[in-house]
């Protein structure tokens, strides 16, 4: 077994990209920062890292390494909160950013285990389908579609949900049911935002629509779904949200879901605020499923 010091500084060369960063981080000299990740090479007998220009990147070994040694990290982190039971004496606030419907539909569950492991956390949701900037501590945490590129970020993926079509079944008897994709041209469908991004999303997965199939919509995420509820026309939707709608109509089941990314996000101050972390492993394991109990309820 690896010497977990040397697997700690692996983690954060990994996480920094930088050997000086991560021996900040540490708090640590970066010469021994880096002998203990030659140590762990050492140990290993294989080559983590491998320098381009002034950066380094991981080799093939050292990504499938990553991996494990995170949820390595997860862990050792969750066993020091319970055997010390910080995490009761945990308070602050803590902001959390998500879209409105994720936050509305999705995000409950999760906050109730918040709740339960640190009772004195205030948590703030901010609700919004914009990008709220964590560099600028707008939020602490976001759930986020796209993967930030900022080297001052963490990003872990989460899930990776599935979305279809959906329709209210009074629209499938004012309209008819679609029987492929080229049938959806000849129906309404509902923007969610902006509505040239829309069209821009649905034509590479074979659905061209155009700004005349788009009848009504809402940069509020809540407002369209509602319209789509009403029976004002077709909408797209993660699969766990519109299966708790009674209703509603999955359009083209044979057809492949649309399959988006869900990235957990945050400051790299996750390793020294233990507020911070404690919601991002809860929420961590609430998203990636490993929290069943949690997100049957």
């Amino acid at each position: 077994m690896p010497d977990w010091n040397h697997l700690r500084a692996f983690l954060a060369t990994a996480e920094t990209g930088s050997l000086s960063a991560a021996a900040r981080e540490l708090g640590l000299t970066q010469p021994t920062l880096s002998r203990q990740v030659s140590a762990l090479e050492a140990e290993l007998g294989i080559m983590l890292f491998e320098r381009v220009g002034r950066n380094l990147e991981l080799t093939q070994a050292g990504t499938e390494l990553l991996e494990h040694t995170r949820e390595m990290g997860d862990a050792a982190n969750r066993v020091s909160l319970s055997a010390t039971g910080q995490s009761q004496s945990i308070d602050g606030e803590v902001r959390i950013t998500a879209s409105d419907v994720f936050a509305a539909n999705v995000l409950p569950k999760a906050l109730k285990k918040i709740r339960e492991a640190a009772p004195n956390l205030y948590v703030d949701v901010v609700a919004a389908n914009d990008i709220q900037d964590l560099m600028r501590r707008e939020a602490d945490i976001a759930i986020r579609h796209v993967r930030p590129d900022q080297p001052d970020l963490i990003a872990k993926l989460v899930d990776e949900p599935k979305a279809y079509f959906y329709a209210s079944e009074s629209y499938i008897q004012r309209k008819g049911m679609p029987q492929s994709k080229q049938d959806l041209l000849d129906h309404e469908f509902i923007s969610f935002g902006n509505l040239d991004e829309m069209i821009g999303f649905l034509e590479p997965i074979g659905v061209p629509v155009t700004t005349k199939n788009f009848v009504i919509g809402s940069a509020n995420g809540l407002v369209a779904w509602r319209l789509c509820q009403e029976g004002f026309g077709i909408s797209i939707m993660g699969e766990e949200i519109a299966q708790s709608e009674t209703g509603m109509v999955r359009l083209l089941p044979d057809d492949p879901p649309v399959v988006f990314p869900m990235w957990l996000v945050a400051h790299r101050e996750l390793h020294s605020s233990r507020r911070i972390r404690l919601v991002f492993d809860i929420l961590s394991d609430f998203l990636s499923g490993q929290d069943v109990d949690c997100r049957k309820k």
